[in-house]
Formats: structure tokens, sequence, C-alpha cells
């Protein structure tokens, strides 16, 4: 099931996420109708709280990272995300390490922005899966960023919030804009400021 994509100031984007546990309602629906609606919106990552459930759990699949167009050179950063599908439940960052790299990154919930975001290349991660499997797992590269960038939208967290004062000015007209709904996307959004009547 494909769900709405809640949009850049919609007050859940701002909320810590709720833990969950095992008998929370049909959970197996949710993580599929998110993986549907990801794939749908053409992303790699996609959060609870950006669906507008505000619990801990978040989707990804980097597969896309991997691909390779012809002539040209696999990319290092891709090492290892063929068919990286994964679901993270409860997931707590306990480390990351190394030093800042600067990478563009954007948001289906902050559509046509992308803006370079400094992040540590390597991150611990302890989760439990779809199966209620706890894991305790290393990244590093866009695996990393992939997982970062998901696990701060639980933390009520955006990409915009890592930028610098003068570049949060400077997006400030088309932010707004994206909040009003005056925006053209090709999925499904909820947007906070949108007037009556508007689709």
């Amino acid at each position: 099931m494909i769900l709405p994509i809640v949009a850049y100031g919609s007050p859940i984007l701002k909320k810590e996420g709720e833990e969950i546990d095992e008998n929370f309602e049909d959970l197996e629906l949710l993580i599929e109708s998110m993986f549907d609606t990801m794939y749908e919106a053409n992303g790699v990552g996609l959060a609870a709280p950006q669906i507008d459930r505000s619990i801990r759990l978040f989707v990804v699949d980097a597969s896309p990272f991997a691909e390779v167009e012809e002539g040209e050179e696999p990319d290092p950063m891709a090492d290892g995300l063929e068919g990286f599908k994964k679901v993270f439940i409860n997931p707590i960052i306990e480390e990351e390490d190394g030093e800042e790299w600067a990478f563009a990154e954007g948001c289906l919930s902050i559509p046509h922005i992308r803006e370079e975001v400094l992040r540590k290349p390597k991150i611990k991660i302890s989760y439990y899966d779809e199966k209620w499997q706890y894991h305790e797992e290393e990244y590093d590269g866009y695996a990393a960023r992939i997982i970062q960038h998901e696990y701060d939208h639980i933390e009520g967290v955006l990409f915009t919030d890592h930028l610098s004062p003068l570049k949060k000015r400077l997006l400030k007209k088309k932010l707004t804009n994206i909040a009003k709904g005056d925006v053209e996307v090709k999925y499904r959004m909820k947007f906070p400021n949108q007037k009556k009547g508007k689709r």
C-alpha cells in the first residue's frame, strides 16, 4: 500500500519517535507499505515519521547506489550495497567514527533540494530486524550515510538542520513553498500548510 509522504513543515518530522515492541499492530503491513512507498518515490530510505508514524522504525534499500552505468567505474563507497535491503526497529547508533565527509543529500519529505551534509564515514548500530532478531553491526560509506540520514528522522532531525545558518536562509523560500504544497512531485505527499481545495 502506497502511503502519502509528509512534507517539510509537518510537526511530526521534528518529534523524536517512540520505541515499539513485538505487539505493535500491523507492523508487517506497515513495513511492506513503507517499502512500497519508498520505491514509488524512488528513494533509498524511508523513516516512519515521514509517513506520519512517530515511531523508531526505518527501512533502507541502497541497491541503486551499487548500479554502474556502462563504461563507468564502480564507486568504492558503494561496495557491498547490491541487495542491501534492511529494516531497522528501535535502532541506536552506538558509535560514529572517522573524518567527516561531504555528500549532497536529498529527502523525500523535502523534494528538489539537495545540499552537502557532513557526516562521519563509519558507524556502529544496534537494532532489531522485522523478525525481532537483534543485531549489532558496523557500516561505512554510503550505507553508513543512508542509515545516519534515516536515523536522524526518528530523532526529529532533518538534513537541513545540519546546514549553516546562511544556507538555511537561502533555502527559506523553497522550504516555505514545499510546506505550502507549491512544488511538483511525482509521488503522494501531505503538505502541512496547503490551502484547502488545492491538490
